[in-house]
Parts: C-alpha cells; structure tokens; sequence
C-alpha cells in the first residue's frame, strides 16, 4: 500500500509543543490548505482544514520557527485516530508530518537580523536530519 499526502497551506494558529511521558517533543498545528476551480465563468474556492502533526526535532523546530499565517509545505501520511470520549466512538483524520519545509518566515525574524543574533530557519525539516 501506498500512503503519502503532500500539502502547501498557512497555519490557523500557532503551533503547540508538547512532550510525551517519554520525553518525546511533538508538535500540532492546523493547515489551511486552499483549492480554486471554474465553475461556469466564476472562479470558485474551497478551503479544507487539516490536522498535522509533528514528532521529535522536528516539532521542536515547527513550533520555534512557524505561527499563525505562515505558509509551510508538509509531507506526510495520513492516519486516522480512534479514542472514546463519554462513552462514544469518535475518530479524526490527520497528517503525521515526515517533512516541514517553512515557506514564509516567522514575523519579526524575517527582516536582516543576522547582527542582532537572530537564526534563520532552516529550508527544510525531516525525521531524518539529525539537527
């Protein structure tokens, strides 16, 4: 089986870190990811909200360098979730991020900044970079 979405869209809010009881960071953010089509002489728009979410340095890196507005390529696979809740079945899609490539910079760090100490962003985050 194959599983691989590949998505471009701005971020609805900032990113949340968290740590798992292992100590293992982990980062969410929602993505909005936006589809334009012609219907008849109108140009139409359709906007689809989508969970992603981040593991290990990588997460750390999302939630130092992304916040709400920021455009971000993500490459990943898509997972659905089950838990209960109140007795009740309830499941969501969502994105498990391999890659984050950071399209826009944070506001604020995107002017030249390398005197005041600033770090730019790096391109692109994997599971893989051992940064």
């Amino acid at each position: 089986m194959f599983n691989k979405v590949i998505l471009i869209g701005n971020l609805t809010k900032d990113p949340e870190l968290r740590y798992t009881p292992q100590g293992t960071p982990v980062s969410t953010f929602r993505l909005a990811v936006n589809y334009r089509y012609k219907h008849g002489d109108d140009m139409k728009q359709e906007t689809t909200f989508i969970d992603i979410v981040v593991f290990g340095r990588q997460a750390e890196s999302c939630s130092q360098y992304l916040n709400k507005g920021s455009s971000a390529l993500v490459e990943g696979r898509l997972q659905e979730r089950r838990w209960e809740a109140e007795g009740q079945q309830k499941s969501k899609f969502e994105v498990v991020a391999q890659s984050v490539k950071f399209l826009s910079q944070k506001k604020g760090a995107a002017q030249d900044t390398a005197g005041e100490g600033e770090v730019a962003p790096p391109e692109e985050t994997t599971d893989l970079e051992p940064f």
